[in-house]
Parts: C-alpha cells; structure tokens; sequence
C-alpha cells in the first residue's frame, strides 16, 4: 500500500497501556528516540501491538509542528529535536524537511511562520506531534 502521509517512522513498541476504550503506545524509533500513540484498544488488538511489535509511525506532516529549542508546559508528549534540512517555501504555506537521528520528518507550515522562526538550512529545531496525531501501522 502506498500513502500520501510523508512521515513514515520505523520503530518497536516499548509499552502497551490500555484504557476503556484507548490505549497509549510507547514506540522506540530506529534513531533511539521515544515516541507515544494514542490508538483506540479495538486498533491495538487489531494489530496485534504488544512490546517487542515492529511498526511504522505515521505522522501527516501538516500535524508536526516546530519549535526553535526545547519547549516547557506543553502537554504534547512527543518532542523530537532535528535540523532543518531543506525548506520550500510556496505562496502561503512552507515544507520543511528535518533530520532526525535515524530517519527525517517533513513539517508543513506557513510561509510566516519560516520567517519568524527565521528557520534555514542548518537550523535546529524541535518536531511537536501530539500524540493524538500518530497512527501506526504494521508491516
């Protein structure tokens, strides 16, 4: 199958917890980091997920957001520092391309924001995804 999502991050499930009705999924990425789903428990069963589970992270890149240095009192779990590795920007919104250890995720934002983050090539930068935002999938 193939996907118009853009960000596709191999990785292992750590962790399963399960609620009523959703679960959290703690996923070590090929690149060490951490990552947290939330996936409806009917998905975790469906997949099969438990610890030592190979899948890929499924992030679209509209809903990766970027901060110039690390980030206090946010409530967004997953916070992957990178650099910015190509920007291209269009009339109103921008892509930006970010490699991560192990990998890159690309990030769509306003043209506006590149400028007042005075983002470039080279920058660093910290990719925000909430958890919410990740779906997963199995191979």
């Amino acid at each position: 199958m193939t996907l118009s999502i853009r960000n596709q991050l191999p990785g292992t499930v750590t962790t399963v917890t399960a609620g009523k009705v959703m679960a959290v999924v703690g996923i070590r990425l090929t690149g060490g980091q951490d990552l947290t789903a939330a996936i409806t428990l009917e998905a975790v069963t469906d997949l099969g997920l438990v610890a030592g589970s190979a899948v890929r992270a499924l992030v679209k890149s509209t809903e990766v957001a970027l901060a110039t240095g690390p980030v206090e009192g946010l409530s967004i779990r997953n916070r992957i520092p990178g650099t910015v590795t190509e920007i291209a920007t269009g009339g109103a919104m921008a892509s930006v391309k970010v490699h991560i250890d192990g990998g890159s995720l690309t990030s769509a934002v306003t043209r506006e924001a590149v400028t007042d983050l005075a983002l470039a090539t080279g920058s660093p930068v910290v990719a925000l995804i909430k958890s919410t935002e990740v779906s997963l999938a199995t191979a």
